[in-house]
């Protein structure tokens, strides 16, 4: 491959990754990226979990062999299969080596090089590969993992120059990772709240207009548990805003855990003593049950005083639903009621009747009404 064309292959890989708006999307264009520069037929990026010792795959792009997965669940190899990773990733870097790429064939070590007759080779020669070059990938000063590009036996063989522009491909990766990484970092904390970790209501906004569509498009069942926990200003003003914020943590971790009762619940908190689950799919009853489990652990908290907690479903009677703003009004006029009349349970909008009180409150024009329907912050 000419210079020219190499430099076009380096571009393309980093623009490429550049243009991806998720994790996953920029491990693809990595690996596609490389295995286009180095003419393979097959590349997978993977990374090393020191934690668990073991090498886990993201990504295997090209011609991928029987059982291998865009994006496998579990495809991990202990790093003892590897000798090769401890020995370039940490023994020679001890030495002042580089973290250069090396090339294994199939038929054993490549040529200049002792090589590894371990399981490269022997995963090399089951899914029909002559080679493949291999190049640590550095992030922040350490091993984060590898690039692994390989062609089909019929192809000619990795040289050392190939070996080379692929320690060079892996210096661009690892940019793009990093790149990566720091957007996810800036995009979770634009929507975690910082003091509980839960979502926060940008992050509820987002989804729930999402769910709101799928809801209009596809009749999917969107259901809006709305919270109020009930005694924290009696905390922060008797025990200190510390003991104020540790009730908050703590509801907010009963909430994650009855979130986690409901398949892809987002749990939040909206803003002072604010919180919310956001659920998709699951019936209005199923919805109803887990929130009452929350109101029966909110009220054996050490601290506080429970929750006054209501429901909103698309399920349930209460009229159509064309945007995120009425569920939200009506799970509010739920959860008002539920305070007003210092429910033990969540109550429910659209269960009581042809003239519900909730769905009344919170569809009702007039200025009163409005102005006794206590409202979110930030929402009209």
């Amino acid at each position: 491959m000419g210079e020219d064309r190499r430099l076009r292959a380096v571009v393309e890989l980093a623009q490429g990754m550049a243009a991806a708006h998720t994790p996953r999307e920029s491990w693809r264009a990595a690996a596609l990226g490389a295995c286009r520069a180095l003419d393979g037929n097959f590349a997978a990026l993977s990374v090393w979990e020191r934690e668990l010792g073991r090498l886990r795959v993201l990504v295997n792009v090209g011609e991928r062999a029987p059982g291998e997965e865009e994006f496998p669940d579990g495809e991990a190899y202990p790093v003892h299969q590897f000798p090769e990773i401890t020995e370039f990733l940490h023994e020679r870097w001890a030495g002042g080596g580089e973290p250069n790429a090396w090339v294994e064939t199939a038929e054993g070590p490549a040529e200049g090089r002792a090589g590894y007759c371990h399981q490269r080779v022997a995963a090399l020669r089951r899914r029909g590969r002559g080679c493949c070059v291999v190049a640590p990938i550095v992030l922040h000063g350490r091993a984060w993992g590898e690039l692994y590009v390989a062609r089909a036996a019929k192809d000619p063989v990795f040289d050392r120059a190939d070996a080379d522009f692929a320690t060079v491909l892996a210096s661009v990766v690892a940019a793009g990772i990093a790149q990566t990484e720091r957007l996810e970092e800036a995009r979770r904390l634009a929507f975690t709240d910082a003091l509980t970790g839960l979502a926060n209501r940008r992050a509820v906004d987002v989804r729930l207009d999402e769910a709101v569509e799928r809801h209009r498009r596809d009749g999917v069942v969107v259901s809006l548990v709305v919270c109020d926990l009930n005694g924290l200003k009696r905390v922060n003003d008797t025990q200190g805003h510390a003991v104020g914020d540790r009730l908050l943590e703590r509801f907010g971790s009963v909430l994650s855990l009855c979130g986690a009762m409901l398949p892809g619940a987002l749990a939040a908190r909206l803003g002072g003593d604010e919180f919310c689950l956001l659920a998709v799919g699951p019936s209005a009853d199923e919805v109803v049950r887990i929130a009452d489990e929350l109101c029966r652990r909110a009220a054996e908290l050490e601290l506080g005083d429970g929750v006054a907690c209501g429901v909103a479903s698309t399920e349930d009677p209460i009229g159509p639903v064309r945007s995120g703003r009425r569920l939200f009004r009506l799970a509010d006029a739920a959860q008002y009621r539920a305070k007003a009349v210092h429910a033990h349970k969540p109550v429910v909008a659209g269960r009581e009747g042809p003239d519900d009180p909730v769905v009344r409150l919170a569809d009702a024009p007039s200025p009163d009404a409005v102005r006794e329907r206590r409202r979110f912050r930030g929402r009209p």
